[in-house]
């Protein structure tokens, strides 16, 4: 239990840090905003980096404009949903994660990879918690809660509709070791051009910009390309995702919806894979029919990845955050002094202030 004096200072008004390098991190971030503003207790933003734009901001949205700016704010925690954060930051510093564990790279260098700058980790179900408590227990410098993922509070805060007309969202990775948007182009453009499914296409932000330009190029009365810093309402509209191996379909498949997928990296048994361009037709037909053995073991992987539907999972990191500012959970060792990569972060920042 926390002393009489540290309680008293937990009952004060909090201030949280939003930190954000992508355009993806507003959506992300938004839903702890809001818990945060319910609760009575500040928040701000802080801005690193040329690619995000900053005409995303909403009315109301407070910013940080200067490192020097965020020291004197003094932050009691920062959330990050991206892998680094600067350790002249002051405050807690939590990772919530840019996303799910799509498989894209491997676990030493992705989802899973311990970089040493975060003091808290909140896992978004049992197949992330059960990894990260092993590596809490091996590096002895962080603590883990099972949160669920902020981001995704208001996937289900919506009332489905029938299509009248089948809605297709294709989405598709940067990655060129990935990405199925150069493969599926010719088909997505002759599907399109029939009238049978409406098309919404929306790219990662680091889409090479000819493949964006190519199907822009093919916009119809039947496909609309998406340029939106927040993917939620485009998942909520759909009736199938066309995918590759980024880990928004796994938001689709969160809310029971079936995925066809050109050539992911982790074929699964919840997911419709298939590596010739020609049959993406027949396998949109076949996800959409839902057949009960591909319905089943997508409501078997919901519940392995993110059982909460809620849409509390800010509460739960904010209520994590109390815990570990109250003392609780507190690891056995201090995070490694990280040299190299905190001077690189320093040399970014052009920020040498001790």
């Amino acid at each position: 239990m926390p002393t009489q004096s540290s309680s008293t200072s937990l009952n004060r008004r909090k201030k949280y840090l939003l930190y954000i390098a992508q355009n993806y991190s507003y959506a992300i971030l938004r839903p702890l905003q809001a818990a945060i503003l319910a609760r009575g207790d500040d928040v701000k933003w802080f801005v690193h980096g040329d690619e995000v734009n900053q005409s995303y901001f909403e009315e109301g949205e407070q910013r940080l404009g200067s490192v020097e700016e965020v020291i004197a704010y003094q932050p009691d925690a920062v959330f990050v949903p991206g892998n680094i954060v600067p350790d002249f930051i002051p405050g807690l510093k939590v990772q919530v994660f840019h996303g799910f564990n799509a498989g894209k790279v491997s676990d030493k260098r992705g989802h899973f990879n311990i970089r040493g700058f975060f003091d808290l980790y909140c896992t978004q179900g049992e197949n992330t918690t059960l990894p990260f408590l092993q590596l809490a227990q091996r590096h002895q410098h962080f603590s883990i809660a099972e949160t669920g993922w902020p981001a995704i509070d208001p996937l289900y805060n919506y009332t489905p509709v029938v299509n009248a007309k089948s809605t297709v969202l294709l989405c598709s990775t940067f990655s060129r070791n990935f990405t199925c948007a150069p493969h599926l182009f010719e088909q997505v453009k002759r599907l399109s051009e029939t009238g049978r499914w409406n098309w919404l296409v929306q790219f990662h932000p680091k889409m090479d910009k000819a493949i964006v330009d190519q199907y822009k190029g093919i916009q119809n009365e039947h496909l609309t390309f998406v340029e939106t810093d927040n993917v939620l309402p485009l998942l909520q509209k759909a009736d199938v995702m066309v995918c590759d191996t980024s880990s928004v379909l796994i938001m689709f498949l969160l809310l029971g919806k079936p995925v066809v997928t050109f050539k992911t990296a982790r074929p699964k048994d919840y997911l419709l894979d298939f590596d010739n361009p020609t049959e993406l037709e027949q396998h949109i037909e076949t996800a959409l029919t839902h057949p009960e053995p591909l319905m089943t073991k997508i409501a078997e992987y919901k519940q392995q990845t993110h059982p909460y539907e809620d849409g509390k999972s800010a509460e739960r990191v904010l209520a994590a955050v109390d815990e570990r500012l109250a003392g609780l959970h507190k690891p056995a060792k201090r995070k490694p002094l990280n040299l190299l990569r905190r001077f690189k972060i320093r040399k970014q920042f052009n920020y040498w202030k001790l």
